[in-house]
C-alpha cells in the first residue's frame, strides 16, 4: 500500500496551491515530483550523468515556473516534455562536439548525407531508442569509445555489445529515413 502512494504524482490540490505561490506547497510539489522526473530522465538520457542533470534542470524549471502551468492535471506531461527537451539538448551537444570540422570535402556520399541531417532529427532518433541500445550507440558512435571498452563498461560480451549497436544503428537509420524521405531507402 505504501508503494502505491509513492507511485502517484502530487495531488491537484497541492499543485493548485503551488501555482498560487505557496512556498511549502512548491517545495512539496518538487519533492513529490522528483522520483517521477528522475525515472523518466533515466529512460531517455544517454548517460546517468545526463539523466541526473536533466532531472535537476526540470525540477528547477518546475520550481521557477509552476505558476505558468495552465491545468493542474497536466503536470506529468509538462514535466515529461521538459525532461525530454533537456535530454535532447544534451544529446545534441554530444553530436555537435562529435561532428568533424567541415572543410568542404567529404570522404563519402554517406558522410555528406549524414552531415546534411538536422541535429534535432538525429537527437530525436537516438532518444527514441531503448536505453540499452541508446547507451551502446552513444558510447561507441558519439563518444568514440572502442568496442571492448563499451562492452566491458556495460558488463556485456563483445557479441552482445555488437548486436545492440547494430540494432541501434538500424533503428536510427530507419527513423531518419522515415523522417527525411518518407521511408524510401
Amino acid at each position: 500500500m505504501a508503494r502505491a502512494s509513492r507511485s502517484r504524482w502530487p495531488s491537484r490540490q497541492l499543485i493548485a496551491a503551488a501555482q498560487q505561490g505557496d512556498q511549502a506547497s512548491i517545495a512539496a510539489l518538487v519533492s513529490g515530483s522528483h522520483p517521477h522526473v528522475r525515472r523518466f530522465a533515466f529512460s531517455l538520457c544517454a548517460s546517468p550523468q545526463d539523466a541526473e542533470d536533466a532531472a535537476q534542470e526540470a525540477l528547477i524549471i518546475l520550481f521557477r515556473k509552476i505558476g505558468t502551468l495552465r491545468a493542474s492535471g497536466a503536470l506529468a506531461s509538462w514535466m515529461f516534455q521538459i525532461v525530454r527537451n533537456e535530454c535532447l539538448r544534451r544529446a545534441q551537444s554530444l553530436v555537435w562536439r562529435a561532428e568533424p570540422a567541415l572543410d568542404g570535402s567529404c570522404s563519402s556520399a554517406e558522410d555528406e548525407v549524414l552531415r546534411g541531417l538536422e541535429v534535432d532529427q538525429v537527437a530525436t532518433a537516438i532518444a527514441a531508442l531503448p536505453a540499452d541500445q541508446r547507451l551502446v550507440l552513444i558510447m561507441r558512435d558519439v563518444q568514440g569509445l572502442p568496442g571492448p571498452v563499451v562492452a566491458r563498461s556495460l558488463g556485456l560480451s563483445s557479441a552482445a555489445m555488437k548486436s545492440r549497436l547494430h540494432r541501434a544503428r538500424a533503428a536510427v537509420r530507419g527513423d531518419l529515413q522515415t523522417q527525411n524521405w518518407g521511408g524510401i531507402e
